[in-house]
């Protein structure tokens, strides 16, 4: 579950522009590292990184209390308790959180995913100490008030009821569920198991959860922009003095095979286009010392619209609107490659072939040096643009210490893809994968599919 409770503000937006511009030059031409501020503030591991935009503060942070720390009984209970971070605390109810945010055009929303519960928030730089306070309080003291959990285990039941007509959704779960085991951070339970959790779970349940996992022991807090470092550090101190608890960062085993059929359909009836899925788990996470070899390789078979697969199977062919090749779910523990791809029920046969030739000759042949040159170059220009906002930045920090990176690595990564061989590159595919024992899930109007 993804519960993404942020609403756009206009009057922090056009700030957003502006910082952009102002901060392309203040990093293009400064070592990121090096500046940047870490210190334990209250148990918090607090990252702080000044630069040269006008006014705007970003904030982004996490700590380990997802999906995959769910109780025995009840799969929910995670996303649920995300779910009402934002819902009211024990001292203010939502709607005057809410108020003080918009009073000052402020951002401050709450995420839940397999492994983490993650916030992000923004605010003019004078607001700070708002904004500081407020996350504080929904972190350590929401209110759990029952009517507003009815509210939210209404909603997302009605999401997910919804997301089983996407095509995309019913193809990534049944993929997720074929290539992971059950108690892997990345396997997704069906959704009609989540539905019945939902059914079950109580406001005791939450209680005793947030008890448990929420707490600064791995809590990251991440602030880029206007700002001075020593107040950041006292506003949080202020905030959150006192507060204990929490756990450490589980560290997950590998993902064991299993025993799913490789080939499956999920029939939808009445759906224009059939998703696919082509893959199989990787072995790796993102810091493994082969995955930047194999994320190059990747990003050549089918990254946008110079990668192979866009190339061939949609311009060339006419076969799709849609297709590429990705690594991912790899940040915490081991995640997964595949292609992804949409096809008409008509075209689904002859562009499944086309998909299959293009990913052999890639798996049997390997990249060329030119292709290889040219992708390190776009991949390393992509991720210095990345770092050119508050926005940018802050979600690089998190990352790199989420993939458990010193922070030197934002400004060593440039290199580290530079001097990446094609040899790694083209061994790395051949020890990594498989295309006979990958997984194929098709879903939609499958034409050869039972209903």
């Amino acid at each position: 579950m993804n519960l993404s409770l942020s609403a756009f503000r206009p009057r922090l937006s056009a700030l957003c522009l502006v910082s952009a511009v102002c901060l392309l030059g203040a990093v293009a031409h400064a070592q990121i590292a090096a500046n940047i501020v870490r210190a334990r503030i209250s148990g918090i591991d607090v990252i702080a990184y000044q630069t040269g935009v006008r006014d705007v503060v970003t904030f982004r942070g996490s700590l380990p209390a997802g999906d995959s720390l769910a109780p025995p009984n009840n799969l929910a209970i995670p996303t649920l308790v995300g779910g009402m971070l934002d819902k009211g605390t024990t001292t203010e109810d939502k709607f005057a959180i809410a108020q003080k945010l918009d009073a000052v055009g402020a951002e401050l929303s709450f995420a839940v995913d397999s492994t983490t519960v993650t916030f992000s928030g923004k605010c003019l730089r004078k607001d700070m100490p708002l904004v500081i306070g407020l996350l504080a309080e929904q972190l350590r003291s929401p209110a759990f008030s029952e009517e507003e959990f009815a509210k939210l285990k209404k909603q997302t039941a009605g999401s997910l009821q919804r997301a089983l007509e996407n095509t995309g959704y019913r193809a990534g779960q049944a993929f997720a569920e074929a290539v992971y085991p059950p108690g892997h951070p990345n396997y997704i339970p069906t959704t009609e198991a989540f539905l019945a959790a939902l059914d079950t779970a109580t406001v005791a349940d939450l209680r005793a959860f947030h008890a448990k996992y929420y707490g600064p022991a791995a809590l990251t807090v991440v602030a880029v922009g206007d700002l001075d470092v020593e107040d950041l550090k006292a506003e949080i101190a202020k905030a959150f003095a006192g507060w204990t608890g929490g756990v450490a960062k589980p560290v997950y085993p590998k993902a064991t095979p299993t025993d799913a059929d490789r080939d499956q359909s999920v029939f939808m009836p009445d759906k224009p286009n059939v998703s696919v899925i082509i893959g199989q788990t990787s072995g790796l996470k993102y810091s493994d010392p082969d995955a930047i070899s194999l994320r190059i390789a990747t990003t050549i078979l089918g990254s946008g619209f110079t990668g192979r697969l866009m190339a061939t199977v949609r311009d060339k062919e006419g076969l799709t609107y849609g297709i590429g090749s990705k690594l991912t779910n790899d940040t915490f523990a081991d995640g997964d490659w595949r292609i992804v791809a949409n096809f008409a029920p008509s075209l689904l046969e002859q562009g499944l072939a086309s998909t299959r030739r293009e990913l052999k000759a890639w798996y049997e042949q390997g990249v060329t040096p030119a292709e290889l040159a040219r992708t390190k170059t776009n991949l390393s220009g992509s991720f210095k643009v990345s770092l050119a906002t508050t926005d940018g930045l802050a979600n690089a920090i998190l990352a790199t210490v989420h993939r458990g990176y010193d922070l030197s690595w934002l400004d060593e990564y440039p290199q580290k893809l530079d001097a990446v061989t094609l040899d790694q590159v083209n061994a790395a595919i051949k020890k990594h994968l498989n295309p006979d024992n990958m997984v194929l899930i098709k879903a939609g109007t499958v034409p050869t599919a039972a209903k």
